[in-house]
């Protein structure tokens, strides 16, 4: 890579070594069985410019990838138009190419399959932050990602507005359900986890009232409130405001259409796992340009 790559990979929070392995891996998807046959026959190396432009509203997020992308097809140029985070519309050029048509064309694809589904996933984390907007409310992410992008993806979720949940299973520890039926109740997860890591943050998944109260006893000062209505988690964040410095995170079955609603019980974060396994691709294009 560059070192402008690797800088712009670093200014966006991006570990350089990942992102090249995600690139690489990518582009050997498309040149296993051989070179692109097609370019190189009807193209050739001949000069070409092209822009990569907006064909729909949205949020861009992947240009440091798109980059990478370029510096490991080699020998094309770029100019950065826009800045991932903005808001983009019909038309709108992000990232204009040069160089031979064989190599521009060969990693048009890649680029764009990282373009489009990291700027779709920025797209969605938007919508959902401007619907909470003003309530103080932060929408988080989750684990729920594709295998080998998680990096990327939660990228994309802070280049949308939000923020990111725990990147693996060894950086926070969030005792759910089933950790609470092997450790035989809520407050003996908490005790186990506790001496197991003490360093480390810890969350704990409620279903009920009686688990909050539980979790609060225990010590525990970061709740997940899953699949609670809404009338149920203003109880819970009632409750949890007795103990000073407890943060809630609403999860489960949300949508957009209610997240204001939600936003509005009290509670510190929204967990949308859609953000990351859902989210539509943004359309984008590359173009010959004049």
């Amino acid at each position: 890579m560059t070192p402008e790559t690797v800088a712009a990979l670093r200014v966006a929070g991006l570990d350089v070594h990942d992102t090249e392995r995600a690139v690489r891996a990518a582009l050997d998807e498309d040149y296993r069985y051989g070179p692109d046959v097609t370019s190189e026959a009807t193209a050739g190396d001949a000069p070409l410019r092209a822009e990569v432009a907006a064909r729909e509203q949205g949020v861009l997020a992947g240009l440091p990838v798109a980059l990478a992308v370029l510096d490991a097809v080699g020998a094309i140029a770029h100019t950065v138009l826009r800045a991932d985070g903005s808001r983009i519309g019909p038309g709108d050029a992000v990232l204009r190419v040069a160089g031979p048509a064989s190599a521009v064309l060969g990693a048009e694809r890649t680029m764009l399959n990282f373009l489009t589904h990291l700027s779709g996933i920025a797209t969605a984390t938007r919508a959902w932050a401007d619907a909470v907007a003003g309530t103080g409310a932060v929408i988080r992410d989750t684990r729920k990602t594709t295998p080998g992008l998680r990096q990327l993806e939660k990228y994309a979720v802070r280049c949308g507005g939000g923020a990111n949940h725990r990147m693996g299973l060894g950086d926070a520890a969030l005792i759910k359900d089933n950790h609470v039926a092997a450790a035989g109740g809520v407050a003996k997860a908490i005790s186990a986890v506790r001496l197991a890591a003490p360093e480390l943050p810890l969350e704990v998944e409620c279903d009920t009232l009686s688990q909050v109260r539980e979790a609060l006893a225990a010590g525990a000062r970061f709740l997940l409130l899953d699949n609670m209505p809404a009338e149920l988690m203003r109880e819970a964040v009632a409750e949890a405001r007795l103990y000073p410095g407890t943060r809630l995170e609403a999860s489960g079955g949300l949508r957009l259409s209610s997240a204001r609603e939600v936003a509005g019980t009290g509670v510190d974060y929204l967990a949308v796992g859609a953000l990351t396994h859902s989210s539509r691709a943004l359309d984008l294009g590359l173009d010959f340009a004049g």
